[in-house]
């Protein structure tokens, strides 16, 4: 009824106090405009003002990303390769290849810091009663540790494992054998096997050995020529694995380090290489004969 009342009131004033309420009113509304206008005049920190201050940003005001740091892989343990013909000492080519010449055949390769390799051959001709062949072949190959390849641990890791492969898969193989070797750098492996030839029958063995950022791979065949007898594969698989440790030895000599003070490094995860797969390996560059 109150609020009826007051409709009714309202209808009766007329136009007049119509008017004279209007211009009230706008009369108050004046001073309230001005007070927030001189407010808005006195702040910095109103949005799309001409130099007000940005939200500062995550990156510590600048507005713009932080740089991504550049990607880093392990430095690289061993910087340079021992002469290819001298990773074994004059005892043991004694041994291996007795008639050999101790200084040997270096291979051809025109990044001897990086890839290199020697190879000696040895004929025991015993006229009428036949000869003993033996063929020695000694292959490093170094890698550098590379932001786009990864570390040159483990390129050396992914390059031993197919190595070992080839080994294994080498064609005309016959009754192949292998084994895992401890003590002889950071990871290596011994693969001997039968190969039939025209001449002959041979006895190979292949060990294949890492050490850090260098693989190391050792070829040693015999065989018994012109109806001489067949050597025994234990006596060259024994010979081949000593070569080998003499042979990571030399590495770490030629850098400054001993085989002993090099510890075994974690065997990298397979498949982290980035690299493709060297373009043939040193010991191509010297072929087997026989």
């Amino acid at each position: 009824m109150q609020r009826a009342a007051q409709r009714d009131d309202r209808a009766q004033r007329g136009p007049r106090a119509t008017r004279l309420s209007r211009a009230l009113v706008c009369a108050a509304a004046v001073p309230a405009v001005l007070i927030t206008a001189a407010c808005s005049s006195d702040s910095g920190d109103a949005p799309g003002k001409a130099g007000a201050s940005a939200k500062p940003s995550a990156g510590g005001g600048s507005g713009q990303p932080s740089a991504k740091p550049s990607p880093t892989v392990q430095a690289s343990v061993f910087r340079k390769l021992p002469e290819p013909c001298k990773v074994l000492p004059r005892k043991t080519l004694g041994d291996l290849v007795p008639e050999a010449d101790t200084d040997g055949k270096k291979g051809s390769s025109d990044d001897t810091a990086n890839r290199s390799s020697c190879s000696w051959t040895s004929l025991d001709n015993n006229g009428v009663k036949g000869s003993q062949f033996r063929w020695l072949n000694v292959s490093l190959l170094r890698f550098d540790s590379d932001t786009s390849r990864g570390s040159g641990n483990d390129q050396a890791h992914a390059y031993y494992t197919r190595q070992v492969q080839d080994a294994k898969g080498a064609p005309g193989a016959k009754n192949a054998k292998t084994e895992a070797l401890g003590g002889t750098g950071d990871e290596a492996t011994a693969v001997h096997y039968d190969l039939k030839k025209k001449e002959g029958a041979f006895k190979q063995q292949t060990v294949v050995a890492r050490v850090e950022n260098v693989v190391i791979t050792l070829d040693y065949n015999g065989a018994g020529l012109a109806g001489d007898k067949t050597p025994d594969a234990g006596d060259l698989t024994a010979d081949a694995k000593k070569a080998a440790k003499e042979a990571v030895a030399a590495v770490a000599s030629a850098n400054g380090r001993s085989a002993e003070s090099s510890s075994p490094s974690a065997s990298p995860s397979k498949g982290t290489s980035k690299s493709p797969s060297p373009k043939g390996s040193a010991s191509s560059a010297a072929p087997k004969k026989g």
